[in-house]
């Protein structure tokens, strides 16, 4: 809770004054160079899911760099929130971070009412590393082939409308509830643990339609398993260019992008987080890096420690209200 967090303040300042010390300080208190350790990434998604591609992408170069492997603790559930109560309350020694996300930072802090985490002073951000489009995305032997036909399918039949998304308050059940409050449509939620949750649920016909992150289901779609009805976005993706944005196929005001950085456990050393952003965006900018990321149908959006604090809060301010108009409060 925000109480706990502000009861490690202590423990914050204190952590500090250790900064030099894990950078690699002499004198006879001088502990071992950071990273001493393999280095603790939470992920608050399933394996498989959307938290876990940009990290995977990243972590040869960085451990190249810093000497030490990333390895991805996968703790799905709330959200995204199990996971960054347990990056915020980690030890700040510089060796756990947390990938954070549009829907644990951006919209989580006002759709939960009891947040693990004080988004003012917890998990500093250390980079953003990518963003990317949601896409509206059906089975591709549902018969559904465009949104026209998948809003009449949802009019004539409100009682199977069902859509997926990878738990309460991600960037797929707002956006889910968004494209529903937009056409005055009725649906029903149907939340997992993760992305990769989702989408099994989605091809096993468990849900009509999903509103995800883009990179997971692309593949599936490009092996004939789904079909893509439209991208979240204001305008059409280079990589995609025959699938329509929502707004073109009739959703007014509609424009939603996801995101996933990088932040670390409350009271890192600020050393070491500009240590470690530093890393992130020089590999960012190399051309196999920036490939694989458009690979999975994303664009590099890299920003240094206090761009991407000033960003998580501005989309705090986003988010709000959609959040609020939703009704989607969880307690």
């Amino acid at each position: 809770m925000v109480t706990r967090a502000r009861g490690r303040r202590a423990v914050l300042r204190a952590a500090g004054g250790m900064a030099a010390a894990f950078l690699g300080g002499t004198g006879a208190r001088a502990q071992a160079p950071w990273p001493s350790k393999p280095i603790r990434v939470l992920s608050g998604g399933a394996p498989g899911g959307g938290s876990d591609i940009f990290v995977r992408i990243l972590e040869g170069r960085l451990r190249d760099k810093l000497g030490q492997q990333l390895w991805i603790d996968n703790k799905p559930g709330a959200g995204g929130m199990v996971a960054a109560e347990i990056a915020a309350r980690a030890a700040p020694d510089g060796h756990t971070f947390f990938v954070s996300n549009l829907a644990t930072n951006g919209i989580g802090v006002s759709l939960y009412k009891r947040v693990p985490f004080d988004p003012a002073t917890d998990l500093p951000g250390v980079a953003r590393i990518a963003t990317l489009s949601n896409v509206l995305v059906v089975r591709a032997d549902s018969g559904i082939a465009s949104v026209a036909d998948l809003v009449a399918h949802i009019r004539k039949h409100p009682d199977k409308a069902y859509f997926g998304s990878a738990g309460a308050g991600t960037s797929a059940h707002l956006s889910g509830l968004l494209f529903a409050q937009r056409l005055g449509l009725a649906v029903t939620h149907v939340p997992y643990r993760g992305t990769a949750a989702n989408l099994a649920a989605l091809l096993a016909g468990e849900v009509l339609f999903c509103l995800d992150n883009l990179p997971v289901y692309a593949q599936h779609a490009r092996q004939g398993t789904l079909k893509l009805l439209a991208v979240s976005v204001a305008k059409r993706l280079a990589d995609l260019p025959d699938v329509p944005t929502l707004q073109e196929a009739g959703v007014p005001d509609f424009d939603v992008s996801s995101w996933y950085g990088l932040s670390a456990a409350t009271g890192t050393p600020r050393p070491i987080i500009e240590r470690m952003s530093a890393e992130i965006v020089a590999a960012l900018g190399e051309p196999d890096i920036i490939k694989r990321i458009r690979d999975v149908s994303a664009e590099p959006a890299p920003l240094g420690p206090q761009a991407y604090d000033a960003f998580i809060r501005a989309e705090v301010e986003k988010w709000k209200p959609v959040v609020q108009a939703s009704g989607a409060m969880v307690e």
